[in-house]
């Protein structure tokens, strides 16, 4: 089957279908191409139906008036550079893979992400309803101006329009509005739902009549003479230029007439506002994408046909209505276009009728393929009724947007609404501006548009020019648009399904944290300022059922975060043969890593497959991370379970994992007492109590400081205990101690406690569980080294070596532990968790020598955390 490739990158099947760009049947064995349109019929035709509007018959010639020559050039530049850079961006875009329905929304979903696309698409297509019933509340009202009797009720108003004397202006009557506007909407649906073939038929029924009048109206231009057809027509001369030629800002009421006690005062950013729905509409050929036989070819070439052609008509009608007549005349005869028309006004009329059905036509074509594109993408539950099967029209979205069009054309005073719809266009383009834009600016492999004529910097100014100008209209108006937009984009993102499409937002994600990986690669991140925790989630010990990890251990994982932010990894190791368990590896990470999201815990889960855990975790602690940029600190559980369900191998284990992080240098925290820590909902209080005894980079005063962060632990104090030798000067250690603390800028109450030599027969007045517990420690090592004699075979370490027993030191190592553990029962019994150092394994002790060891320092403390730092500062002065 052939392929393509989207503009994101993603592979998608060929066209096979109306919204994938070819319908193809079977017939006899030869695929047959289904009736498409073109390039001018399909693109150039639309846009310059809606580009060609009621405003450049009706006001057009008002805004010159007002603005002057000058300003209206500027103006008229000033929105086509607008549109402009938009089709520049919308036919890279366009022409960057298969374009499916939907046009600008799914140039936009496609590039910001299906969020941002359905927020702005459903904006767009609201603003194409609303403008619908906006060019045929127009067709109608120019309608009954040039023929009043055709209106079923009657209505005339007198206003003085700025002459000597006051002349009645006759207004339709607002119910003949309504009624005439539903009719004419109803006859507009007919031929949409006609498809489009018949839409193809009436198209040029619409915009011959629109041409010509344009030509009547510059062929009037020429032959025009002084005071001929009418006053104040000076024909083509140069006093009239020069006397246009600047601005003529000031008070008008409510028909916008000159009139010093009018309500309303003009300015530029208002012209801004007013003109810009006559250059919007470039949209209206992408908004049929599905209906094209080309869409890389025909909506580059004519859109920015279209849009070029109607700038040049703008500018050059600048021209000439500046030098045909006195302002006076430009600011008082609203239709001056027909006025000059030749031979007949009545062509103007018709074709103000014409094209602005013609432009309600495309209207109401466009909205219901925009509306039916976002419905199938399946993204919000709540538009699938506005699907469509490949081959059929829009026929529910077409009625839906036909009756969005009734609706604001019953209302009649559509005032309001029209800057907001000009909003949505606005919104739209920088949408599309800042799509192309992300896309040229990442440069990723699948960004190969064949429009070759576009630059990043070009779409950055189109977006900013669109933000200026909605601001430029109307602040109060962009702010309803924009919160419109983005309560749309909240909404899709709480009920929308994810959409199955790269887009630009992920990858800008992914191309800064590739950036952020390539600095942080060169830099040295042995450093618990930019800790990056390693949770081994080894259980040692029972688990809930279908639990993968322990969970007071992914809390004491948030622990180590300030205000929640920073990354964890965690990891467990798999023992058996990596061909064998490769696929249950895979199904235990995706548990392990939906457990960590339920928990709340920012990290990423890792499964290693393993022959056991002493290789398995050797090689994590290698080889996870990228260049500099591994995990710092290892933080596991300590085995309690080890002697009470007697687990041999625990020991060997266990001191092989410290002895790795030694060796590689990484920190180490093990837990002791994990059952009991406590969750964010169980508030401690008391003292968090650190046995300072070693240099340890200051990581057990970051931890420390970290933990007084969460509300469990908010309402602590710390204390700080160091441990000096019993000879050495304690005054002059607290006092050290306290400077040290008060330039960190960390409150804690010092406390030194000395400890004499390890002679524990020398402790004339120790308790008797003391000496008890080093009996039994002394008893069970005995044993231990007696079993292993028994076997014939001589003692030896995990290296290979012989072991080589010193019971004095073994002594004196079970002493300094039961010596510490009395400390820590005498001063923190009651604290809330206490932190000591870790004491490395001796080289020549056995790892069951080092349980023991262990098992003395941490013997009734129910929460402690043991604690070995770098050989360098974590907490400086000036962090």
């Amino acid at each position: 089957m052939n392929m393509s490739f989207s503009m994101t990158g993603e592979q998608v099947a060929a066209p096979s279908s109306p919204r994938d760009g070819e319908d193809i049947s079977i017939t006899q064995g030869h695929p047959k191409p289904a009736l498409k349109m073109g390039t001018m019929m399909g693109v150039f035709v639309p846009c310059l139906q809606n580009i060609l509007g009621i405003i450049y018959y009706i006001r057009f010639t008002w805004i010159v008036g007002m603005a002057g020559i000058g300003q209206s050039l500027v103006l008229v530049l000033l929105c086509g550079l607008c549109t402009f850079l938009t089709t520049i961006s919308l036919s890279a875009i366009a022409t960057n893979g298969a374009m499916k329905g939907g046009g600008p929304y799914y140039l936009i979903g496609r590039a910001l992400g299906p969020e941002v696309g359905i927020s702005i698409g459903l904006c767009f297509f609201l603003g194409n309803a609303v403008a619908g019933a906006l060019y045929v509340l127009g067709a109608v009202e120019t309608f009954l101006k040039a023929f009043p009797a055709a209106g079923i009720f009657r209505e005339t108003i007198t206003k003085v329009n700025g002459t000597a004397v006051a002349e009645p202006i006759q207004s339709p009557n607002s119910h003949d509005l309504q009624i005439y506007g539903i009719v004419v909407t109803i006859l507009l649906c007919f031929i949409v739902f006609g498809g489009v073939q018949m839409i193809n038929r009436v198209a040029p029924a619409f915009l011959i009549p629109v041409l010509l009048s344009i030509f009547c109206i510059f062929i009037g231009i020429f032959l025009a003479k002084t005071d001929d057809p009418d006053t104040g027509i000076t024909g083509l001369r140069f006093k009239s230029f020069r006397d246009n030629w600047s601005s003529a800002y000031q008070m008008t009421n409510n028909a916008g007439i000159p009139d010093p006690t009018g309500g309303t005062y003009w300015s530029f950013n208002d012209l801004v506002g007013l003109f810009f729905p006559a250059v919007t509409g470039i949209m209206a050929g992408s908004n049929r994408s599905a209906s094209l036989k080309d869409t890389q070819r025909s909506i580059p070439v004519g859109t920015l046909a279209a849009t070029l052609t109607t700038t040049s008509l703008y500018v050059i009608s600048v021209l000439f209505f500046g030098a045909v007549a006195t302002r006076d005349k430009l600011l008082t005869d609203r239709l001056l276009t027909a006025t000059v028309a030749w031979p007949w006004p009545v062509i103007v009329h018709v074709g103000i009728i014409l094209s602005t059905l013609g432009a309600a036509l495309q209207s109401l074509t466009g909205a219901p393929r925009l509306l039916a594109a976002i419905a199938n993408d399946d993204i919000l539950p709540i538009l699938n009724y506005f699907k469509v099967a490949d081959t059929s029209e829009p026929h529910i979205a077409t009625l839906f947007t036909a009756l969005i069009c009734i609706g604001c054309v019953v209302i009649g005073n559509l005032d309001l609404i029209t800057p907001t719809v000009t909003m949505f266009y606005l919104l739209c383009y920088s949408g599309v501006n800042l799509s192309c834009f992300l896309l040229d600016i990442l440069d990723a492999p699948s960004w190969r548009p064949r429009w070759k004529y576009h630059h990043w910097s070009l779409s950055f100014v189109g977006a900013a020019l669109c933000i200026v100008i909605m601001f430029l209209i109307s602040w109060s108006f962009t702010v309803v648009a924009i919160a419109l937009a983005s309560l749309i984009y909240k909404y899709v993102g709480l009920k929308g399904k994810a959409g199955d499409w790269g887009d630009g937002f992920k990858s800008a994600y992914f191309q800064l944290a590739l950036r952020s990986l390539r600095w942080s690669i060169y830099l040295s991140f042995s450093h618990a300022l930019s800790s990056l925790p390693l949770v081994f989630c080894r259980p040692w010990g029972q688990l809930p059922e279908n639990v993968p990890c322990h969970p007071k251990l992914a809390d004491f994982a948030n622990c180590m975060k300030k205000k929640g932010r920073g990354m964890s990894i965690f990891v467990d190791i798999l023992d058996g043969d990596y061909y064998e368990c490769a696929e249950e590896a895979k199904e235990a990470c995706n548990k392990l890593a939906t457990y960590i999201e339920y928990k709340r815990c920012e990290g990423v889960a890792e499964i290693v497959v393993a022959p056991n855990m002493t290789e398995g975790f050797r090689g994590i602690i290698q080889t996870m991370g990228l260049g500099n940029l591994k995990p710092n600190i290892v933080v596991m559980r300590y085995p309690e379970i080890w002697r009470r369900e007697n687990l041999t191998e625990i020991p060997s284990t266990f001191v092989g994992i410290i002895n790795d992080c030694i060796t590689a240098n990484k920190a180490v925290v093990i837990i002791k007492g994990l059952d009991e820590w406590p969750n964010e909902y169980q508030r401690q209080y008391g003292t968090i109590d650190l046995y300072w005894i070693v240099r340890d980079g200051g990581l057990m005063l970051l931890l420390s400081q970290l933990l007084l962060t969460k509300e469990s632990f908010e309402s602590c104090k710390i204390q700080l205990f160091c441990i000096a030798e019993e000879d050495s000067d304690a005054e002059a250690l607290k006092a050290d101690v306290k400077k040290f603390l008060y330039d960190l800028r960390m409150q804690a109450e010092v406390i030194v406690v000395t400890m004499k030599s390890w002679d524990i027969r020398s402790e004339g007045n120790s308790k008797e569980d003391s000496l008890e517990a080093f009996d039994a420690a002394q008893r069970r090592i005995s044993d231990y080294l007696g079993e292993i004699k028994s076997q014939g075979s001589t003692p030896r370490l995990a290296n290979g070596k012989a072991m080589v027993v010193n019971e004095q030191q073994v002594d004196k190592f079970l002493y300094t532990m039961l010596k510490l553990n009395s400390t820590i029962l005498s001063y923190s019994r009651m604290a809330a968790v206490v932190l000591v150092s870790l004491p490395p394994p001796p080289l020549n002790h056995p790892a069951y020598f080092y349980m023991e060891y262990m098992d003395l320092l941490v013997e009734n403390v129910p929460r402690m955390l043991i604690v070995r730092g770098y050989h360098r500062d974590v907490v400086t002065l000036f962090t």
